[in-house]
């Protein structure tokens, strides 16, 4: 469970000094510093939740996602997430566990985010195959032709023919304008108007 500073000030309001048990709590290990003012009690299950909330606003995107859909083949060990409105890119670790966060233009971002559940039964965001794609393409450099795009897909990102021509392409068409990117302009013509 992840908690903030306000609820373990309520958790430990018996003990006369709430912030050395929460020292106490994080040195023997049951409790793990995110950043400041927010920790958890389960980080092999709450990744997610962490991803979500480390930086936010922000949902899980990018090559995580489109690993968990099975539409690129790698395993991917960072939980890579969306923003909007940063300038740089961030990056945390904590434990074993790696977060990164990749700004998208803010007119796309709340389009295309659905609801899962973690281990624990807690809900956390997280991008739909069609949005994960379109986010991903929008992080790459700028690609013009068939031929580039061809390789940015099927031999630098390996993703599978077949989950791609099976992505909601009505979806696709809808968000690729908000994203005002070459790459996925390039996209569209090619494999979404065509297909």
């Amino acid at each position: 469970m992840i908690y903030d500073s306000q609820s373990l000030m309520a958790k430990y309001m018996n003990y006369s000094n709430v912030n050395q048990k929460i020292s106490i709590e994080c040195k023997n290990g049951n409790l793990i510093r995110i950043k400041r003012g927010l920790y958890t009690d389960d980080i092999d299950n709450d990744k997610e939740l962490i991803a979500n909330v480390c930086y936010s606003p922000s949902y899980i995107s990018f090559e995580y996602a489109l690993s968990y859909y099975g539409i690129i083949p790698e395993y991917v060990s960072t939980y890579t997430s969306a923003v909007y409105g940063k300038k740089n890119n961030k990056f945390y670790s904590v434990e074993n566990a790696s977060f990164e966060y990749k700004s998208i233009p803010s007119s796309v971002f709340f389009k295309g985010i659905t609801i899962m559940k973690n281990k624990n039964g807690y809900n956390y965001k997280m991008a739909t195959k069609e949005k994960a794609l379109c986010d991903l393409l929008y992080s790459k450099y700028p690609v013009r032709s068939f031929a580039s795009l061809k390789v940015l897909l099927f031999e630098d990102l390996r993703i599978d023919y077949e989950e791609l021509i099976r992505l909601d392409k009505e979806f696709i068409k809808e968000i690729i304008p908000l994203y005002h990117s070459n790459t996925l302009n390039t996209f569209f013509k090619i494999y979404v108007r065509r297909g």
